[in-house]
């Protein structure tokens, strides 16, 4: 399987990167919206964020417009949005989507090696988690309901494996 880490993606201004700089760490890919009833986990997200980040955790969101609208703005009103709202310091990385043909290729693999329930493949909403390994492989998926501080035990299981 190919780590999430090898897998392109594109940061705020549009430059192509990879996840390269997070290789050996354990991460909570999400993706997210602001305009969303589970918009608030953002406040989570970031607890879990700063809790972990000095044992080699990281969140990382990715803002999608695929669910209702709920995410319309640009980079800079998203950035500015968690900023002033949540004071997000995790990474954001491009607006993308996360299902049909134009899915971004690190969800296509999240998706490929984590499934949902029944081994269902499609996201079904904003704020869908997926806990990756140091490895780089997705070892996990959360559902949008399921609270970001739910998953510490199993985010502490990884950073002490």
């Amino acid at each position: 399987m190919t780590a999430i880490t090898d897998i392109p993606v594109t940061r705020t201004d549009g430059s192509s990167t990879t996840l390269e700089d997070h290789a050996g760490k354990v991460l909570l890919v999400v993706n997210t919206a602001s305009k969303c009833g589970f918009t608030p986990q953002y406040e989570g997200l970031e607890a879990l964020h700063r809790r972990y980040v000095d044992r080699g955790f990281a969140v990382l969101g990715f803002p999608c417009n695929q669910f209702g609208a709920q995410e319309p703005g640009d980079a800079a009103e998203i950035a500015t949005f968690c900023s002033l709202t949540y004071d997000v310091s995790f990474p954001l990385f491009a607006k993308i989507d996360v299902n049909g043909d134009d899915a971004a290729p690190i969800f296509r693999a999240l998706k490929r090696q984590a499934p949902g329930l029944l081994g269902s493949t499609g996201i079904k909403w904003n704020f869908t988690k997926f806990l990756v390994d140091r490895q780089g492989l997705a070892v996990e998926r959360y559902a949008p309901t399921t609270k970001p501080e739910a998953l510490a035990a199993h985010i502490e299981r990884l950073l002490d494996a």
